[in-house]
Formats: structure tokens, sequence, C-alpha cells
């Protein structure tokens, strides 16, 4: 066969032909499931409707998908997603980019005020972020979008969206009945054992040092660079951010505060950071916050264990510490020898 331009278009158009044929039309004829909803499925509310094509319009799909897959548990992924959860979406914003987090679960893990906060300008509620600011839709359309966004989890969404309403209402009133009853209650619903540990780390200019470097990236924008609750995302949020310089001498434990930053507030816009900090970050951001806002840190102070081998010598005395009941060193020997 002689290789004519006729030849060469008629052939590259029938193996694209049989690519699109083998690659996308047998598995949609052949594949019921995907055409079968699957069990958190449920049809979008008009406004949903409208809050995705405002998703569509603005190029979202480009840095965020919509697919949680088999080999992302290690993100902290809830749920795997199914072909069923697409049935009704035409496009499917599966999206390929996630230069931003993945949103096929967003719903409810924020309550609205967040979402609106970080539709007008993402650094409000996230510093680090580099997603654009969307404050030019104006409110109805951030308010259509934050919309779709809590539908992303169809019928898990919205078990997590009636928790979110749920715990606001009654945050909302906790906060509208003053600080003294709005701490009473933010603390009492912090378990006993929490509330009675404190910060396990020593203070050291080191640890305050990475404290305000987290601060920085997670916090300032909602809580402020003072800590007054008066950052640029507080407009936006109701009830506000915490004021932490009104905790002095609330009796406001290192674990107290560990466990706010770690499992959220429910219900307000405090998110969990219990999947992008670990232990010692929390710790540290935490005692930041209690040295430089509350002025009242109970870092390392008993009831405590026995210091990490990196910290500072303790001022408490070794001397008097019996050695372990060893009747005989030499069957333990020791590269380090033994403490005279």
């Amino acid at each position: 066969m002689k290789m004519t331009p006729i030849a060469i278009v008629v052939g590259s158009l029938l193996i694209l032909f049989a690519i699109i044929i083998m690659v996308v039309y047998v598995p949609y004829a052949t594949y019921d499931e995907a055409r079968i909803p699957s069990e958190i499925f449920r049809t979008r509310s008009e406004i949903e409707k409208e809050g995705r094509q405002i998703y569509i319009s603005n190029g979202c799909v480009y840095c965020h998908s919509q697919s949680i897959r088999a080999w992302d548990w290690g993100l902290g992924a809830e749920r795997i997603a199914q072909a069923g959860d697409y049935v009704a979406d035409q496009p499917i914003l599966l999206g390929s980019q996630r230069t931003g987090p993945d949103l096929s679960q967003a719903g409810g893990e924020h309550p609205d005020d967040w979402h609106i906060a970080h539709f007008m300008n993402p650094r409000y509620t996230r510093p680090n972020s580099i997603m654009p600011a969307f404050a030019f839709l104006g409110m109805e359309k951030i308010n259509t979008l934050t919309q779709y966004v809590q539908s992303l989890g169809m019928k898990d969404a919205d078990d997590r969206m009636e928790r979110q309403r749920y715990w606001k209402a009654i945050a909302i009133k906790a906060y509208e009945a003053g600080p003294d009853e709005n701490i009473r209650w933010l603390n009492e619903k912090i378990p006993q054992g929490w509330r009675d540990v404190p910060n396990p780390y020593p203070t050291t200019s080191a640890g305050l040092m990475r404290g305000r470097k987290i601060y920085q990236d997670a916090c300032i924008g909602c809580h402020g660079p003072v800590g007054d609750g008066m950052g640029p995302a507080q407009p936006w949020i109701y009830p506000p951010p915490l004021n932490f310089t009104i905790l002095k001498n609330r009796e406001i434990s290192g674990g107290i505060l560990y466990y706010q930053i770690m499992n959220g507030i429910t219900g307000t816009a405090m998110p969990y950071f219990k999947r992008e900090l670990e232990s010692e970050k929390i710790w540290d951001v935490g005692n930041y916050v209690a040295v430089y806002f509350i002025n009242d840190s109970d870092a390392n102070t008993e009831p405590r264990g026995i210091d990490a081998a990196y910290e500072p010598k303790s001022k408490t005395p070794y001397d008097g510490i019996p050695e372990f009941p060893i009747e005989n060193k030499a069957d333990y020997p020791s590269p380090y020898g033994h403490r005279e």
C-alpha cells in the first residue's frame, strides 16, 4: 500500500476510532455498575446545580479533583470513590490535578461561614493558600457555590452538615451568653483526661519559634496577629474566632489547647488539624498561644514523666534516685558506662 496523505489521515482516524471504541464505549456498554447509584448518591437541589455551574465556569476542576482512589488512603480519606457516585454528573468532574485538596468528600467538613470567608480570599482561612480570591463573584454566587461544595459527599455530606448545624446553634448560644459561659462550654466539651494534661514540652526559644511559624501558617487568618480573634476572616465568621487574650486565669491547660487544635470545634469555623499537624507541632503552637496571647503556660509542669532525650537538663536533680536492682552489671554491658 502506498503511503499517501489520504491513507495516513484515514488510517489515523481508524486507529483513533478503534481506541475510542475499546477505551470508552465498550467499558460504558458492559459496566452496569457505572449506571447504578451508589449507597451515598442523591440528586442535587436546584441551588446545588447552579453552584456546580459556577464551579465549572471558574475552572475549579483544574486544581481540585473529586475522586479518592484506592492508593489515597494515606491522605486521610474516609471513603474510596465509586462509579455510582457520578451517575448524574454531566460532565463528570473527576479532575486530575491536586494543586488544591481533593473535594470529593468536602461537604460538611466546614460550616458555611468558613467557606464564605475562604471564597472571599483563601488566605483568610488558609494563610499559605495559592488559590485565587473569588470575591468578584459577589455574595449571591459565593453562597450558591458554597451550597454545591457542601453537597460533595452526598448523603455522607448531609450527615456532616446536620452535625455542623446542630453544634453551630449551640456554639452561637454559648458565645452570645458571654465570655464566661462560652469558655465554660468549650472546656466542658473536652474529655476530662485532656483537661488535666499539661503541655509536656518545655518552653524553649526554639519551640516557641516553631509554634510561631505554625500559627502564621495556619491560624493567623482567623485569630489575628495578636490572638484577639480579629483576623481578616472575622467579618465573615459567626460565632467569631476565639479571642485568646481573654483566657488568662480560666483554667486553660496545655491539654485543652491541644485537643481543640487537634479535633477542631464542630459548628464553628475552627477546623481540626489532626490530619495536618504532627503531635509536636500541635503542642508547640498551643504553647505559643499560651505564652504570647494567654500569658499562662503550664509547659513541662507536673504531672510529668521522664524528660525526652533532646531536652535541656532538668532542674530536678537526679541524685538519690536508686539504680536498677542489677546484681551483676557485667551481665548488662553498656557502651556508655553506668552512672556511679
